[in-house]
């Protein structure tokens, strides 16, 4: 396979892009996380209050292996291009395969973790509607 050194450039605004989705995502948890622990305060017994912290755990540590893959896939992009840009296209292509198997597994996350989310939103729904 001929790679060029631009190729893998072509993943940096996509892979930039979604780290700065992915830390909107932890920023948005981090607020509901707030509202839910002042909510559980004033009201220790509701069951729907344990049911969000729990789903937002699972989503707060989904959220940080999304990070961690996205950013070893940018890691590895970047050694790729010094790699090309060293004439190593056989090590370079190498690791430009682990950084879009990288990419892989950290979009695959999100789209889990965009699952359980659509839950902790129909949790909040029910409550709503047993009022």
């Amino acid at each position: 396979m001929n790679l060029s050194i631009s190729t893998p450039a072509l993943l940096f605004p996509a892979i930039t892009l979604m780290m700065l989705a992915y830390t909107n995502r932890f920023l948005a948890i981090a607020m509901l996380i707030r509202n839910l622990r002042d909510r559980n305060r004033k009201n220790p017994n509701q069951k729907i209050v344990v049911g969000q912290i729990l789903n937002l755990r699972k989503r707060l540590n989904m959220i940080r292996y999304m990070q961690v893959f996205g950013i070893l896939s940018f890691f590895l992009t970047v050694v790729c291009m010094f790699l090309l840009f060293e004439e190593q296209e056989q090590y370079g292509n190498f690791f430009f395969v682990l950084s879009l198997l990288s990419l892989l597994v950290s979009l695959g996350i999100s789209l889990v973790e965009t699952q359980i989310s659509t839950k902790a939103l129909n949790l909040e729904l029910s409550d709503m509607a047993d009022d």
